[in-house]
């Protein structure tokens, strides 16, 4: 019994989402022993549910807890979804399914929606027992994360609100900075990190001619389309009004541009049932080892700008800014209300 509580209480003591998941997947490895346990996640509606899994790459028996280290994680797109995954959040029941190795599916449910299934495979039958303590610490675990989104999360959109963003961009910048890679471990190279806003075109029109209801409709859908557009929610904030922000790893600026440009076009071939047809001007820039949030939001802001002049609907970085002859050194003190 203590040492189940003293898992539960490294798994509470995180803010950080993806190392709370890892040692949600350490906690059930290093209790139940299974062959393997792997945490798959689902964002979206019914309409477009997009999926993603992850599996600790580290050997049974190493925890994230004793090494002072979070796991690193193999994660996946799911291009083909077992139904029963879908049948255990449907149900919100554990399933099992008999062969070899033994499957047993947990839902993980976060304020009465599951949002994800914990699979743990294992060479023999579970006991009763050991199925229970599976259950109550994945119940927990959604329990802690919904205590998260609570302060977390914007109330309309279920997006990530501000508050996050300053936690999230700081960890991005140290993570990307020269020697920040662990001790032991071989370095690969780095992606490249991105942070764009978005701005609905032409909002005030509609709120004026709809009303905020329709504007809060719109701004919901609007939230949809970039969690199915980016295929995860990660990443993605509500920064107020109709002012979103995302942060994304790419190869280079021209892959950053043709993700974004997908949400850009996603947005405008949307039907809204009011409004009909909205779009969305992005502006974006390249993060530096150096950049504070106000000076990434001040570059970011002027590409938006530069979009928004350049007719709306577009999707405008450091390579256009450069084009324009626009200067792209960053001052403090741009439109975007941080804090």
């Amino acid at each position: 019994m203590t040492i189940l509580i003293d898992h539960l209480a490294d798994i509470t003591g995180h803010r950080d989402r993806e190392r709370a998941d890892t040692l949600l997947l350490d906690t059930l490895r290093e209790l139940l022993a299974p062959a393997t346990v792997a945490l798959h996640r689902c964002t979206g509606d019914s309409q477009s549910l997009q999926w993603r899994s992850r599996v600790p790459i580290t050997g049974r028996g190493r925890r994230a807890r004793d090494t002072g280290m979070v796991t690193r994680f193999e994660a996946h797109l799911v291009e083909e979804v077992d139904p029963a995954w879908m049948e255990c959040l449907r149900r919100h029941q554990i399933l099992e399914v008999d062969g070899h190795p033994t499957v047993m599916l947990l839902p993980l449910v976060v304020t009465g929606q599951g949002v994800g299934v914990v699979e743990v495979r294992s060479n023999g039958a579970l006991g009763r027992h050991t199925r229970q303590t599976a259950r109550a610490i994945v119940r927990l675990y959604g329990n802690f994360l919904a205590l998260l989104d609570y302060g977390e999360r914007d109330a309309l959109t279920g997006l990530f609100n501000r508050k996050t963003f300053n936690e999230c961009f700081m960890r991005i910048v140290l993570g990307s900075a020269p020697g920040a890679a662990a001790a032991g471990e071989a370095a690969e190279p780095p992606l490249s990190h991105y942070m764009a806003v978005l701005n609905l075109d032409h909002m005030k029109k509609v709120n004026d001619t709809f009303g905020h209801l329709v504007g809060d409709e719109v701004l919901l859908i609007t939230s949809r389309v970039m969690r199915t557009a980016l295929r995860t929610e990660e990443g993605l904030f509500r920064f107020g009004g109709e002012e979103f922000v995302v942060l994304l790893e790419a190869v280079d600026e021209e892959s950053a541009r043709q993700v974004l440009d997908r949400v850009r076009e996603q947005v405008s071939q949307q039907h809204y049932p009011q409004a009909e047809r909205v779009t969305v001007s992005i502006g974006f820039t390249e993060l530096r080892p150096s950049d504070l949030p106000t000076s990434a939001i001040e570059r970011a802001d002027r590409a938006l700008h530069l979009a928004k002049a350049s007719g709306r609907n577009r999707v405008t970085g450091p390579a256009a800014m450069a084009q324009a002859g626009l200067e792209v050194a960053a001052d403090y003190g741009g439109d975007v209300d941080l804090f």
